[in-house]
């Protein structure tokens, strides 16, 4: 088999709810994602007959499908019953795609597979098993940023600038700019012992929304706060791991719009306040995109 080098090819990994991953580039052995298809853009639009012309009706973006071909080597037949063990074992997975760039950017995709064919090995002990993935969102790019008033090695990530012109820390921010096709949602990590916490969304150096929380986090506990589409949550994580969730009236303001996104295109400020010192946050942005 041709020993590419990693930069000369696109990679595939399977991830799963726990960060554990698949890597499907053992190009000298193991397992071999490749003929992938499914990897582009596709909208179902309807039209209405206007004499000897169409206008548009409606326009939907399509569930992608991505097929494949895996491909086993050597000690096949345990590596395709890890495969599937490990796929039966997840309740979510993710289809992790590095395109054949120089920035080498991660792109994910949730998931399901649906089914996966097996065949017969070859007379080089392949295993070639086809594979379809039916998709349950757009590609994005996670992008985190962490802030720690303690020492840190590469503290401030990615495209993130955090804002240093404070004399205390009872305010933290950053600023991006969502260069993705829809808006940007936001998952944020706030650590105690904080009182009252409160997110602020500038766009364009304008105002333009908060979410508020009466609520105290105290230490070694964290306020987890997500925007995902179908998964928004507002959640206490509790010193023993266990999750409570916050979604209340005693908590949130419900005439507000608690749900933060960040619109395309426009240069955004996220600010994390409280009523006394904002120690550790991390923000993480998902970047979606129809196409990569």
């Amino acid at each position: 088999m041709i020993n590419y080098e990693y930069k000369d090819i696109r990679n595939f990994y399977f991830e799963n709810e726990k960060g554990n991953r698949i890597d499907c580039q053992k190009i000298n052995g193991g397992l071999f994602l490749y003929n992938v298809t499914g990897l582009g853009y596709e909208e179902n639009i309807e039209y209405e007959q206007l004499g000897n012309i169409f206008i548009q009706k409606d326009k939907k973006i399509a569930q992608n499908v991505i097929n494949g071909e895996l491909e086993f080597y050597d000690m096949t037949y345990e590596e395709y019953i890890e495969f599937v063990n490990f796929i039966l074992s997840s309740s979510e997975l993710k289809l992790i795609y590095i395109p054949k760039t120089s920035s080498r950017n991660e792109y994910y995709r949730d998931i399901d597979i649906c089914k996966i064919d097996k065949s017969e090995e070859d007379d080089f002990n392949v295993l070639k098993c086809p594979i379809t993935m039916n998709c349950k969102s757009l590609w994005y790019k996670q992008t985190t940023a962490i802030y720690t008033i303690e020492p840190r090695d590469n503290e401030i990530r990615w495209d993130f600038r955090w804002d240093s012109n404070f004399t205390d820390y009872d305010t933290r921010s950053l600023q991006y700019v969502n260069e993705g096709h829809i808006e940007a949602p936001v998952l944020i990590e706030v650590s105690g012992h904080v009182i009252n916490p409160k997110f602020e969304l500038y766009v364009e150096g304008q105002l333009y929304q908060t979410v508020t929380f009466t609520v105290e986090i105290k230490e070694y506990e964290k306020l987890l706060y997500g925007t995902k589409e179908n998964d928004f949550y507002i959640n206490r994580q509790k010193t023993d791991g266990t999750i409570e969730s916050l979604f209340s009236l005693d908590v949130i303001n419900f005439e507000n719009d608690n749900v933060i996104r960040l619109p395309k295109n426009k240069s955004c400020e996220l600010r994390i306040t409280a009523d006394n010192e904002v120690l550790n946050a991390q923000v993480t942005i998902l970047t979606y995109y129809k196409a990569v």
